[in-house]
C-alpha cells in the first residue's frame, strides 16, 4: 500500500508519516511539501536512514497542477491524504488570498489529479474550526453547521464541501476528518502551546489574548494520527468524522500549566488585545469515531502536555532556527 501524503513536512503530518511508517510494515510513502515557512525537513530527520525505500520525499506545490500530475503518474497510489495547507489564524486575517490558493485551489488541484490517475481513496484532513463558535454548553457533531469565523476556517469549509462534491458527483472515496487542537513534537513555534514554552524559557513575555478564558479541546497528536490511519481504512465513504479527546481547557489554563511545570512565575503573562473574530469555545463530540472507525484516544491531556513541555526543553537545536522565520 502506498499512500501519498500532502504537507508531510509540517507538525501533524511529519507525525502521521512517523505513525505510519512505525506502525504499518508495508505501508510506503511519498510525502509532497511546498517547504514554506511551516515545512520543515527536520521534522522527519532520520526517517530516510530508517525506513529506505519505503519513504521519499518530492518537494511540489500542491497548486502546480503539472508537478502533482507527475507524482501521480510516478507510482500506484492506494490513497491521497490530504495535510497540506496554511493553517494560522492571525497569518490568515493578513494574507486571506493566501489561504483560499493553498486549501481551496490546492485541495482542488489534488482531487483532480487523484481522480485522473485512479487513486482508489481520498482523505481530506481538516478542523473543528470549521464549525464555528460554540456558547458554554454543548459539542460539535458532525451534522453541526459549517459557521466558519476566520478566512482560515472558512478556506477549510470550502475546501471540506469540494471533497465531498467530488464523493457524489464522480464516486470518488472521499472521507473528511475534523480534528480539535493538537499539541505534541514538530508544532511550529507560532501555536499556542510551543509559543508559550519557548518564550518561558527565555523569561519573555507570553502574550495572551483577551482574557485568556477561550476554550479549546486539546487532543495529542499521535491520537489524532492513529484516528486518520482509522478514517483511511475503515471510514464510510462520503463520511465526516470529528476528532476530539474531550480535553477542554481554556487558554489561561493551559498557559499556567506550561508555567508550572517549568518553574517560572505567572508575572509573564502578557494580556494582549484579542485576535479578530476570536472563537470562544469548541468541544467536539467524536463519538462516531468511536462507533464506526473503533478508535479512541489513548493520551490523557495533562500528562500529554507536560511530555510535551519536557520534548520542546530537550530539542531547542530543532525549533531555535524556526525562531528566524
Amino acid at each position: 500500500m502506498r499512500l501519498l501524503v500532502t504537507g508531510g513536512c509540517g507538525f501533524i503530518g511529519s507525525n502521521f508519516i512517523r505513525h505510519v511508517l512505525n506502525h504499518y510494515g508495508p505501508a510506503m510513502i511519498t510525502n509532497v511539501d511546498a517547504l514554506t515557512y511551516a515545512g520543515n525537513l527536520a521534522n522527519l530527520a532520520g526517517v530516510v536512514e530508517n525506513y529506505g525505500e519505503r519513504y521519499e520525499f518530492l518537494h511540489a506545490d500542491i497548486c502546480d497542477a503539472g508537478k502533482i500530475d507527475a507524482v501521480l503518474a510516478k507510482h500506484q497510489f492506494f490513497a491521497v491524504l490530504n495535510f497540506a495547507a496554511e493553517s494560522h489564524v492571525d497569518r490568515s486575517i493578513d494574507s486571506p488570498g493566501d489561504f483560499i490558493h493553498t486549501n481551496v485551489v490546492g485541495t482542488s488541484t489534488l482531487l483532480n489529479a487523484a481522480r485522473r490517475h485512479g487513486v482508489r481513496r481520498f482523505v481530506q484532513i481538516s478542523t473543528d474550526e470549521v464549525y464555528g463558535s460554540l456558547g458554554p454548553e454543548g459539542k460539535f457533531s458532525e451534522t453541526s453547521p459549517l459557521e466558519p469565523s476566520s478566512p482560515y476556517s472558512a478556506s477549510k469549509a470550502s475546501a471540506d464541501l469540494l471533497a465531498l462534491a467530488y464523493q457524489h458527483t464522480f464516486g470518488m472515496e472521499v472521507v473528511v476528518t475534523r480534528c480539535s487542537n493538537n499539541y505534541g513534537t514538530y508544532q511550529f513555534p507560532e501555536k499556542l502551546i510551543p509559543l508559550m514554552i519557548i518564550n518561558a524559557l527565555s523569561d519573555k513575555p507570553l502574550p495572551v489574548y483577551g482574557d485568556g478564558l477561550n476554550v479549546r479541546d486539546w487532543i495529542h497528536v499521535e491520537d489524532h494520527c492513529a484516528a486518520i490511519v482509522s478514517a483511511l481504512l475503515n471510514g464510510k465513504l462520503g463520511e465526516v468524522y470529528n476528532v476530539g479527546s474531550d480535553g477542554e481547557m481554556r487558554n489561561i489554563d493551559v498557559v499556567k500549566m506550561i508555567l508550572a511545570h517549568l518553574g517560572k512565575p505567572e508575572s509573564l503573562i502578557k494580556y494582549v488585545t484579542d485576535r479578530l473574530g476570536h472563537d470562544r469555545r469548541y468541544a467536539i463530540d467524536s463519538s462516531k469515531a468511536h462507533a464506526q472507525l473503533q478508535w479512541k484516544p489513548q493520551h490523557r491531556h495533562e500528562q500529554g502536555i507536560r511530555e510535551t513541555i519536557d520534548w520542546y526543553v530537550r530539542n531547542r537545536e530543532w525549533w531555535t532556527p524556526l525562531l528566524k522565520r
